[in-house]
């Protein structure tokens, strides 16, 4: 191999090597809609971080739906009814004193996901 073509040869891989770069940040970047490598960088964290966060809230969910099963089975033994609405009020004030407004449509979710499950 000659200098000039190992030369043509390294820039030729310089080139690949760029435009890969460029792809992969292209691709971050639509993901991201970020327009700086820097604020993919903090996008990509704050999306990993809300993962994270939105696996314990799922896992806390279902185990919220198990707690009320049990208090399901325990009243309707009892003789008394599946759902207590006074309750079901207390939780959806609570949410909507701690979230605002939607926090009333939160809590809503919540209570139909945990009826029933008896």
């Amino acid at each position: 191999m000659t200098a000039t073509s190992t030369e043509q040869t390294t820039a030729g891989n310089s080139t690949t090597a760029e435009k890969s770069t460029a792809a992969e940040n292209s691709t971050a970047a639509e993901r991201t809609g970020a327009h700086t490598p820097e604020a993919v960088d903090v996008i990509t964290g704050a999306r990993e971080r809300i993962d994270a966060l939105d696996d314990r809230i799922i896992g806390l969910i279902q185990e919220r739906m198990a707690v009320s099963a049990v208090i399901q089975e325990a009243r309707i033994t009892s003789g008394g009814r599946r759902v207590n609405l006074s309750r079901e009020m207390e939780i959806l004030g609570h949410y909507r004193d701690a979230l605002g407004k939607p926090g009333t449509g939160l809590a809503m979710t919540l209570l139909e996901l945990c009826r029933g499950r008896v």
